[in-house]
């Protein structure tokens, strides 16, 4: 593909860096990702990602607009309190940045769909706001063979890791099940607004490097962001020879939902 001059004006200081250039610009353009949940993981991601010019970003969501949403989730306003989340996303999306494609999913992700909507992208950000959710999405994408950022946010402190397939350990080598107990939610424990961006926007920062090819990922790490004392902290993790979705002997060979307790974190 050819840059036009608008692109080559909107993504300027994209070109000018020597690690991206016009041939980095094309690839983003080229490339979709796939977002999963537009709160306020899946805002600042989405929003960085369009603005980066990723050439086709999905939207999987199936709720709506709540007032109590705009302290942290900034891809909605007041106006949309009410309407669909991919709805309100996809206006946003397309506001910023007119050239690129935003599809969306108004559904919960589950076990019967997970395979189809997630096979036609490049890279998934998993920007969901409870734990079956992410199991899920680590087994499809372990399954699948796709790289995915993993995000998490709970009051002042948050998480991330990144798999890419045979280059390190996947969600479940690490986490490997689901807390047997509910955790808090934000309306019990509360979450600061802009510590869900910061994570977020290193989750753009994961699939813009991943798809340009540049840099080091988050694979093999876990980093440990505490906002409250400014601190962060990267864990080394290795692989699980008995992990059941990645080891050497997996006994998950197909994605299958978790019951969602009620009380999960709603970020």
């Amino acid at each position: 593909m050819v840059l036009n001059n608008e692109q080559l004006e909107r993504y300027s200081r994209h070109i000018i860096l020597k690690e991206v250039g016009v041939i980095g610009q094309k690839k983003l353009l080229e490339s979709k990702v796939l977002v999963v949940g537009a709160g306020g993981l899946g805002s600042p991601s989405a929003m960085y990602l369009a603005a980066a010019g990723v050439g086709t970003i999905g939207i999987v969501d199936d709720d709506i607009v709540e007032l109590s949403n705009l302290q942290r989730q900034i891809m909605h306003v007041t106006s949309e309190v009410g309407n669909p989340k991919v709805d309100s996303a996809k206006d946003m999306l397309s506001a910023l940045n007119p050239g690129i494609e935003i599809k969306t999913y108004r559904t919960l992700l589950t076990a019967d769909n997970v395979m189809d909507i997630i096979s036609d992208y490049d890279f998934i950000v998993d920007g969901t706001d409870n734990f079956p959710a992410k199991f899920l999405i680590n087994d499809a994408c372990v399954i699948a063979k796709k790289p995915f950022s993993h995000g998490a946010v709970f009051r002042f402190n948050g998480q991330l890791m990144t798999y890419v397939p045979g280059e390190g350990p996947c969600y479940r080598c690490v986490f490997r099940e689901p807390p047997e107990h509910a955790v808090p939610n934000c309306r019990q424990a509360g979450v600061m607004g802009a510590m869900v961006g910061i994570i977020g926007c290193m989750q753009a920062v994961e699939a813009i490097k991943y798809i340009v090819g540049v840099g080091h990922l988050l694979t093999g790490k876990l980093l440990i962001v505490n906002a409250l004392d400014m601190e962060t902290e990267t864990i080394e993790l290795a692989d699980a020879p008995d992990c059941p979705v990645c080891g050497e002997h997996p006994t998950i060979t197909k994605p299958f939902d978790y019951e969602i307790k009620a009380c999960e974190l709603k970020i």
